[in-house]
């Protein structure tokens, strides 16, 4: 979605040269911009925000209606009636055929002026003797600021399935053209989501590209043969390749999730190829010609890197399948990497070792680098010993499993005390603040309010633009005492020696005073969390006003949804609420909505008098909206003027909505055809009612939302506040029930769960079909709980809670360590066939099986890092995952 700006400043004009502005602009927007960009590729709708509508307004006096016996109800229905040309058959004068039309329209103000009003005696009166008729403009609801100046804002939103990055450069071109037919009409880019991924799709790309680049150069380290590093090279474009074209058959995009899936499936794709060409070597210094060890060695690995690959596809396959809302982010994910895995199998076992057996020579298997080391061989004595050794009189290996199952224990009970969270934060450039007012406010006092924040915003340091949409809530819920202010920043400097002290700054601010000042000269240092605490703590200071964030997904960070059966009991339990949970540090600028009274004039029928005199309810409603704002927009009348459709709005004249005694001397008519007061069949008092009725589940319902403080993880707020609402004596039938992201946290939980349940079915009956054994498959799974340790570890370093990311970091750490335990598993499994000792084949296999190991799990750590650093747009999506 993108918004854009069009006008010039007119806040030197006197009022009614503003509207006459505001309707010109707007006539620019729907009659060329629109017209433009409406059959354009891609672009599915367009919103207008700001400018005022023409309109013919027909301001009735009331004392010319009473003189004349007739209401405000009856010459809108007239008008109506009259003002119209409509199809009226088809006649044969003549030898042809003639459709018949009845031609109705005043065409002007001023005919219609002079239309003839029927009046209850039988006389006629002409409309212009009951009042004033002006070609005007609607009454403004709403209004749109840049920087302070009045403009008419549209926003731009693409079509299902369309590309956003096709549709913005469509928009682009067109607008372009309507500035150079305009020149006097400024057309400014608002809010642009769009810099957002093409930040992030060069971001991904550059990241796949020097994680690639790594994963080959560690392959180099372990070979240092170009030879054998060129053919597990290979294995990367030629797996890619053919995943962007089943990728584009399957109607996925380039997007944050299928770009964060090649990024993490960089360093596995080139695995299987590390594995074959490792073991074509090995065979080579047995003496063997390139040609049959390629044969050889390949069959012999064969079973391995096929059952590693098919756990890696079990594990991601299910996760594809997740529903929900957290479904639509992991059904790309886990497809792509699925399919980018198949493609690498499919390289290793039949491209690598042809290219082994024709490129690589005998003098390849005899490099220095072959030799085993001081470490091989500290590794390969520490599993002799804990394999066949003992301490005392205790087998070394029971020492060894007990040690293990410590770890894995000491690991859980770490990793359940890390906070969890959705998504983690992320620095948009861009902070979106909800203001309401109280109820009753006007249209000016939101103005008169807005303009102090956006005077106050635009001097903090990194902000680039405010925009106030006045009328409407962030969410688009229109109401004139709410607005929408958005605060654009300058975009982020996301080169890497900033990122770096960006994160030092963060993670441990006591060093802060120390660290180098950072230029900004190639853009904004200074982060989103520290403009946004500057923002809300002058935003807070303004009277009458309640400001709250929104993050990028449109939410508040924290929201809980408040029910109850009761409108009171909501009204009691919502204050009582929101009074306990103001002042807690884990949660800021708490706020509620959807409970809150607004003042109303109540206007209630004396039922018996007004059945005596044949007036019905519907009339009295009637009546009042016709005299106060006019009919409903359905049922105005329309004039033809310059080839556009004028409604007509009768109504009488705007002091009457100043005196609740005028209302009540508005005349509706009886069943016999006079007219009376409404004060004589209904009284009008002034009292209170609900400024939104909002449901959920048949209970009404209103909502609490907080901010999270820098640094406080949503799991942390959102039991804080659980256990605030439970310490709360609230009114009985009120409860509280989890919304926003709190809901889609729970939901994304329960859904990883069971997918990652699944996937461990699914790899032990791939498992089992492979070996042929149920007892060896165990075996490798057990070797999963005990990587929990390092992720806790990784997590706390980097003071990151359990957000989706990390979960998909889980999954893939799923597969690679499944994947390392087939590998030594398979080559003990293979050793006992040959008649080894089972003491003998594992030491052999944890000899033998080692380097491969060390080199994919170093080669995917190596494609990691440019990930792991956070460098550009979507950085802070893509970090957890990989640390």
């Amino acid at each position: 979605m993108s918004e854009i700006a069009i006008g010039k400043n007119v806040d030197s004009y006197c009022g009614k040269c503003k509207l006459v502005l505001a309707h010109t602009i707007e006539t620019i927007v729907d009659d060329k911009i629109k017209r433009a960009l409406q059959g354009a590729r891609g672009v599915g709708k367009i919103d207008r925000y700001g400018g005022a509508d023409r309109e013919i307004r027909v301001e009735l006096d009331p004392v010319k209606l009473n003189s004349q016996g007739i209401t405000a109800s009856d010459v809108s229905r007239q008008i109506k009636a009259t003002n119209i040309d409509l199809g009226s058959g088809r006649s044969e004068i003549g030898t042809q055929e003639q459709a018949i039309r009845t031609l109705g329209d005043a065409e002007s103000a001023a005919r219609l002026a002079e239309t003839s009003i029927a009046l209850p005696t039988g006389r006629f009166v002409r409309l212009g003797d009951l009042g004033k008729i002006v070609d005007s403009y609607e009454e403004l609801r709403s209004f749109s600021r840049l920087d302070g100046n009045q403009v008419v804002t549209f926003s731009v939103f693409r079509a299902k399935g369309a590309s956003e990055v096709s549709v913005a450069e469509t928009v682009d071109a067109n607008l372009e053209a309507i500035r150079k037919a305009n020149p006097d009409v400024a057309i400014t880019p608002v809010d642009d989501t769009v810099f957002y991924t093409y930040g992030n799709y060069e971001a991904a790309l550059h990241t796949l590209i020097e994680g690639a680049l790594l994963a080959v150069f560690v392959v180099w380290l372990f070979l240092r043969n170009w030879r054998a590093t060129l053919i597990s090279a290979v294995a990367i474009p030629l797996s890619a390749m053919p995943t962007f074209w089943v990728m584009d058959q399957l109607g996925f995009s380039l997007n944050l999730v299928s770009f964060l899936a090649l990024t993490l499936a960089t360093g596995i794709l080139v695995d299987d190829a590390i594995v074959e060409i490792e073991n074509i070597a090995r065979h080579i210094r047995m003496g063997k010609t390139p040609y049959r060890a390629a044969i050889e060695a390949a069959d012999e690995i064969g079973l391995a890197v096929i059952a590693t690959t098919f756990t890696i596809v079990a594990v991601f396959v299910p996760v594809s399948f997740m529903p929900g809302i957290p479904g639509q982010y992991f059904r790309q994910f886990g497809l792509t990497v699925a399919i980018s895995v198949l493609f690498s199998l499919l390289v290793a076992r039949l491209i690598t070792p042809m290219m082994a057996a024709y490129l690589m020579s005998p003098k390849d298997a005899h490099d220095e680098g072959q030799k085993d080391g001081v470490v091989m061989r500290g590794y390969t004595a520490f599993v002799r010993v804990t394999a066949t050794g003992k301490l005392w009189w205790i087998p070394s290996r029971y020492i060894t499993l007990l040690v293990a199952v410590v770890v894995v224990i000491y690991s859980v009970q770490v990793m359940s005390s890390i906070p969890g969270s959705f998504i983690p934060p992320e620095d948009v450039s861009r902070i979106a603040v909800g203001v309401e007012l109280p109820p009753g406010s006007t249209l000016e006092d939101t103005d008169q309010a807005t303009r102090q924040m956006q005077e106050a915003i635009s001097k903090v340091a990194g902000v680039e633009h405010v925009f106030v949409l006045g009328g409407s809530s962030p969410t688009g819920d229109l109401d004139i005492r709410r607005a929408a202010v958005t605060v654009i920043l300058e975009k982020l400097d996301h080169s890497l020696w900033h990122r770096v002290l960006r994160i030092a700054r963060e993670k441990i601010p006591a060093i802060a005073p120390y660290l180098p000042k950072v230029d900004a000269a190639d853009g904004r240092v200074r982060p989103q969390w520290e403009i946004e605490s500057d923002v809300f703590s002058i935003v807070s200071k303004i009277p009458d006003t309640r400001a709250y964030k929104l993050n990028d997904r449109g939410e508040r960070d924290i929201s809980f949804n408040i029910l109850s059966d009761s409108e009171e009991d909501l009204k009691a339990g919502v204050a009582d609420l929101e009074a306990a949970l103001r002042g807690d540090p884990l949660l800021e600028y708490v706020s509620s909505s959807g409970a809150l009274p607004r003042p109303e004039v109540q206007i209630t029928p004396r039922l018996e008098e007004a059945a005596r005199l044949g007036i019905t309810t519907q009339q009295i409603a009637e009546t009042v909206r016709v005299g106060t704002i006019g009919d409903v927009d359905a049922a105005l009348a329309k004039v033809s003027v310059e080839n556009r459709l004028i409604p007509v709005r009768v109504q009488l004249n705007r002091d009457l909505r100043a005196d609740a005694a005028r209302i009540g001397a508005l005349r509706v008519r009886t069943a016999s055809g006079k007219s009376i007061p409404i004060s004589a069949v209904a009284d009008i008092s002034i009292g209170e009612g609900p400024a939104t009725v909002d449901r959920l589940n048949r209970q009404r319902k209103a909502s609490i939302g907080a901010n999270l403080p820098a640094g406080v993880a949503l799991d942390t707020a959102t039991s804080r506040f659980k256990e605030i609402a439970e310490n709360t004596r609230l009114p009985e039938g009120v409860r509280f029930a989890e919304s926003g992201d709190a809901e889609v946290q729970q939901e994304l939980m329960v859904s990883f769960t069971n997918a990652m349940v699944m996937g461990l079915m699914l790899v032990l009956s791939v498992l089992i079909l492979l070996f042929k054994n149920v007892i060896q498959p165990f075996t490798i799974l057990f070797s999963l709980p005990l990587a929990i340790g390092g992720v806790a570890a990784a997590l706390i370093v980097t003071d990151s809670a359990v957000s989706m990311p990390v979960l998909i970091g889980i999954l893939m750490l799923m597969g690679i360590v499944t994947k390392n335990a087939i590998l030594l598993v398979d080559f003990a499994i293979e050793m006992i066939h040959q008649g080894k000792d089972r003491m003998a084949a594992m030491i052999e296999a944890g000899q033998k099986r080692a380097r491969p190991i060390v080199m994919t799990s170093i080669a995917m750590s190596a494609g990691m890092l440019p990930s792991a650093l956070g460098v550009g747009e979507g950085g802070a999506f893509r970090a957890p995952m990989a640390t």
